[in-house]
């Protein structure tokens, strides 16, 4: 894509799912499954992930979601369609963040290329949505490492929750910047350096060094909101769609 001084504008949450997820002991954990679009200053339009396959079957033990909003009603609700969509971000393939990949065919697909060569590679985990991800239409952009998008958009490797997982960092006018750890962080409980894997996530020292690495950026940048992956308490403050940050 063109970048010249082309930059974000605004940054729209688009909570697709809410669920209330049994953790034992009679206690449960509220969860978001979400994504996010950006608006740029040029009018066109980032997808950064494309949530939950209509297919996908509930996991053993897990209630049913609520509140349930694609990603393409989202986009409806803002008078959008998929042609509309320049450049989607694929932050990792889980398939509850590519399970719609495959309604964008016209988009550009940005993926660090670790991860995109490790789910190609026929990795047990990624399967599920494959047929969503490596749709023979889609084009993907492999990135090596942490890379400037474009002025105010930056893509961060944050491996440990899978290999080759993006966190994205914004800056918009008036938020100023705005870090979206995505699954490298996703409760605000675990942003600390001395964290617990979950057993979704791959590699512990990874996801510590991912979580310290994001944390020196929260700090360096003087990061104003950091928006955590599937946070339930944390997305009932947040303004989502049509609202907006700018």
């Amino acid at each position: 894509m063109t970048t010249g001084s082309v930059t974000p504008r605004r940054l729209y949450l688009f909570q697709l799912s809410t669920s209330t997820v049994p953790v034992g002991a009679g206690r449960t954990l509220s969860m978001v499954s979400g994504c996010y679009l950006v608006e740029l200053s040029d009018g066109r339009h980032i997808l950064i992930d494309s949530g939950l396959p209509a297919d996908a079957p509930l996991p053993p033990g897990m209630p049913p979601a609520k509140d349930a909003k694609n990603v393409l009603e989202h986009l409806d609700a803002l008078g959008l369609r998929p042609e509309d969509l320049s450049v989607v971000i694929a932050t990792h393939f889980d398939v509850d963040h590519a399970g719609y990949h495959d309604a964008f065919p016209q988009a550009e697909f940005i993926v660090q290329r670790a991860h995109y060569e490790l789910a190609r590679s026929g990795h047990p985990r990624f399967v599920q949505a494959r047929p969503h991800w490596d749709h023979p239409a889609l084009r993907y952009r492999l990135l090596d490492g942490d890379t400037a998008l474009l002025p105010g958009i930056t893509l961060i490797e944050t491996s440990g929750h899978t290999t080759g997982h993006q966190s994205v960092l914004l800056r918009l006018p008036q938020t100023g910047p705005v870090l979206l750890a995505i699954d490298a962080v996703v409760m605000q409980r675990l942003f600390t350096p001395e964290r617990t894997a979950w057993p979704t996530d791959e590699d512990q020292d990874q996801l510590r060094a991912s979580t310290c690495k994001l944390l020196d950026i929260v700090e360096r940048e003087h990061v104003t909101l950091t928006i955590f992956g599937h946070d339930g308490e944390q997305w009932r403050t947040l303004k989502k769609s049509p609202e907006y940050y700018e």
